[in-house]
């Protein structure tokens, strides 16, 4: 009788600490992002956190259902772009303390030329169509000669403040998700680092240049400023800035994203 009311008693303590387990919903790209969340999604659950992961392949969704509540937080962006978000769509999220984990240095990728001094006179060169991406798209035209900026640090610049352009190369803006699938049309191609590696792409090696490890660009982890600070979160925090999770970024990705911890 003892044994079996123990076993019942085990069960239950077990039942209850499972109903105790707090679920924490995030918004994600599906690489590096969830992929490096699914790395301290163990770590969380013995910690009583339940990690719900959801994959998204724009960069709109996934601060909108934060904003209404559908989702905790995400892990997808830079300060620069969460800025220019809240801006443009009246949202109010804010960056969790203490949150950056990586940057993803910006390429870019051309299947028309090997070396930048191919690039042919009159280039059709494609861009990110978002403010924070397609500035940071420019300046690192700028860096390799290709243009010089009105404002040579603007982090909001856009085409038109071009103001040399010795190649007179055409810049077109398009959709992030899209540079990697518009290679074959255009002669280079700027590409965020999780389009480009789900594209196959491998930045350290693929990319005509890229950015160093000085780029501003961390991404982070973004939230309401009601939760930023919930005890789940910085549970998030602490297990993707641990050693473990920075090896884990080393082995995986090889230096196509860096640890910023």
């Amino acid at each position: 009788m003892f044994r079996r009311f123990s076993g019942v008693l085990a069960a239950a303590l077990l039942l209850g600490a499972a109903a105790q387990a707090e679920t924490l919903k995030v918004a994600a790209s599906a690489v590096p992002h969830a992929e490096i969340l699914e790395f301290v999604k163990p770590k969380l659950k013995a910690q009583g956190v339940d990690l719900q992961i959801k994959v998204f392949t724009d960069y709109v969704q996934p601060n909108m259902q934060v904003e209404e509540k559908q989702l905790d937080a995400n892990f997808f962006q830079h300060k620069p772009y969460l800025d220019a978000f809240n801006k443009e769509h009246g949202t109010h999220l804010v960056v969790v303390p203490s949150s950056a984990v990586h940057i993803e240095p910006f390429g870019a990728y051309s299947k028309k030329i090997k070396s930048l001094a191919q690039l042919r006179e009159g280039a059709v060169i494609a861009i990110p169509n978002v403010p924070s991406n397609r500035a940071r798209a420019l300046l690192l035209l700028q860096k390799h000669g290709l243009i010089k900026l009105k404002n040579p640090s603007n982090i909001l610049a856009t085409a038109r403040e071009v103001v040399v352009n010795p190649k007179k190369v055409k810049i077109r803006e398009i959709e992030a998700a899209t540079l990697p699938r518009v290679l074959d049309d255009v002669d280079l191609s700027l590409i965020n680092t999780n389009y480009a590696l789900a594209a196959g792409l491998q930045p350290t090696r693929d990319a005509l240049f890229i950015e160093g490890s000085e780029s501003p660009y961390a991404n982070l982890i973004a939230a309401r400023a009601e939760n930023a600070n919930s005890p789940a979160l910085k549970k998030l925090v602490a297990a993707l800035r641990t050693p473990e999770a920075k090896k884990f970024i080393q082995e995986k990705y090889k230096g196509a994203v860096v640890a910023t911890f």
